[in-house]
């Protein structure tokens, strides 16, 4: 059970966000296929289909506000949809079913609680660096472009990241805000994973 934000404690966004979701996080990374000691492709075709589906309705989402982390310049777009179907294109991936109807998103969402959404999108790139190093070498020569992301890795993009975050969301009531659009993210992502019993 995750503890409530405690103003107190908890004044940087990152340590409140991180202790906010540890045990989402914790349950996604342990229970995924490509986790497994012996993944393949039949699993990563099943990590894209949940990641699209997941991020699909949240980018369309995030693209309707015209304030928060989707308009901060130093954060372009990356394009990872379009890294998704590329990899799902490749010759020898499995076919993966249409994609599902998205969840509703919140039309009055604060900035500081899309700053939380974007703060789970943009580090699942980091765990998908981690998974790309371990993976790259099993599945070659599919190129994995999807958890490869951007040239350079996504180290660069995660501290611009973060120096924007703690710009923006920087009083208790925003950092505890930033946290319940976190978790709302991991749920979301949570409830399309398919998940080792």
């Amino acid at each position: 059970m995750n503890r409530p934000i405690d103003s107190a404690r908890d004044t940087d966004v990152l340590a409140a966000l991180r202790t906010a979701t540890a045990s989402r996080h914790e349950r996604l990374d342990s229970g995924l296929p490509l986790s497994a000691p012996d993944p393949s492709l039949d699993d990563y075709a099943a990590h894209l289909r949940m990641v699209r589906d997941w991020l699909a309705p949240l980018e369309s989402w995030l693209a309707g506000f015209a304030d928060g982390p989707q308009v901060e310049p130093a954060l372009p777009p990356l394009g990872r949809l379009a890294l998704i179907q590329a990899d799902l294109a490749e010759p020898g991936m499995p076919e993966v079913p249409p994609m599902r109807p998205g969840a509703a998103w919140p039309p009055d969402a604060s900035p500081a609680w899309r700053w939380g959404v974007a703060y789970v999108i943009e580090g699942s790139q980091l765990g998908g660096a981690v998974l790309y190093k371990s993976l790259a070498a099993r599945f070659s020569p599919h190129p994995l472009r999807y958890l490869r992301g951007e040239e350079g890795g996504p180290g660069p993009r995660w501290r611009v990241f973060l120096g924007a975050l703690r710009t923006q969301v920087d009083t208790p009531e925003a950092i505890a805000d930033a946290c319940s659009g976190a978790c709302a993210a991991f749920d979301a992502i949570l409830a399309l994973a398919p998940l080792k019993k």
